[in-house]
């Protein structure tokens, strides 16, 4: 078996008296779309920030490609294309001129730079918005700026947070072909959402994140087989797993109550 391109080890974050992580432990393969599913404050967003290196483990390790983001964060964000789940842009700048700013960070070539951003705008039909200022654009728009400016250097890993956000049900297609491809061609991608149907139509391997660790992890029949249930959705099988299932039947008979109390009656 090829070596991961990611890979967390009994990772642990803690700030102060909030423990984020608690031994999280997973790996993600070349050709992988690995989707990494949790409730909100389940951990995937500082699970993120510590494969990047925005934040160092408290204990245990991360690794990209073999290296440790705390060790060498150049390299490692070199290997990495990474969509926010709010991307920043710098919006005083025109699409083209941030993504030729991106391009100068990774160290492209001006042909090789002009040929990416010329097929990627396109592909994404922002060819005529590239030289409006970003603040302009819609949040569509500006998606597909973070989205080109996390391929432009063709990276091995790309972590995406919520990457189709704003986007129309075409560019949503063309994204997710684009990670096929990239797949295909060795890459990596880590892919965290709260859409469960993208999760369920596109990713390979899921691993469900629950209080800090990873509680389930495989692809989706195999998740099922963890339920009993090969009929159940990503999103019924998702709940149970997260221990979310009865709550949610909790809240909605109590917003039925507060709002459809008499019909009820």
């Amino acid at each position: 078996m090829s070596s991961p391109l990611i890979e967390a080890f009994e990772l642990t974050k803690q700030f102060g008296s909030v423990q984020a992580l608690t031994g999280l432990n997973f790996k993600v393969f070349p050709g992988e779309i690995y989707g990494l599913l949790g409730p909100n404050g389940a951990g995937k967003t500082t699970t993120i920030k510590a494969i990047i290196g925005l934040v160092d483990p408290t204990s245990g390790w991360v690794k990209v490609q073999g290296c440790d983001p705390t060790k060498n964060s150049v390299k490692v964000k070199s290997k990495i294309g990474y969509v926010a789940e709010k991307p920043i842009l710098y919006e005083s700048l025109s699409a083209r001129d941030f993504l030729e700013f991106v391009a100068s960070i990774r160290k492209i070539d001006q042909a090789s730079v002009n040929r990416v951003v010329t097929q990627l705008g396109d592909a994404f039909d922002m060819a005529e918005y590239f030289d409006a200022p970003i603040a302009t654009l819609s949040t569509g728009m500006k998606q597909k700026v973070a989205l080109i400016s996390s391929f432009v250097h063709q990276p091995p890993v790309l972590l995406l947070d919520e990457p189709l956000s704003g986007l129309d049900a075409k560019t949503s297609r063309i994204v997710k072909d684009l990670l096929l491809l990239h797949t295909q061609k060795g890459g990596a991608v880590l892919f965290s959402t709260h859409i469960m149907e993208v999760a369920e139509s596109i990713c390979t391997r899921i691993g469900i994140i629950y209080e800090g660790k990873i509680v389930a992890e495989g692809t989706l029949d195999q998740l099922k087989t963890k339920t009993g249930n090969k009929s159940e959705t990503l999103e019924e099988v998702f709940l149970k797993l997260t221990n979310e299932e009865h709550e949610v039947a909790d809240k909605t008979r109590l917003l039925g109550e507060a709002f459809f109390k008499d019909e009820v009656a």
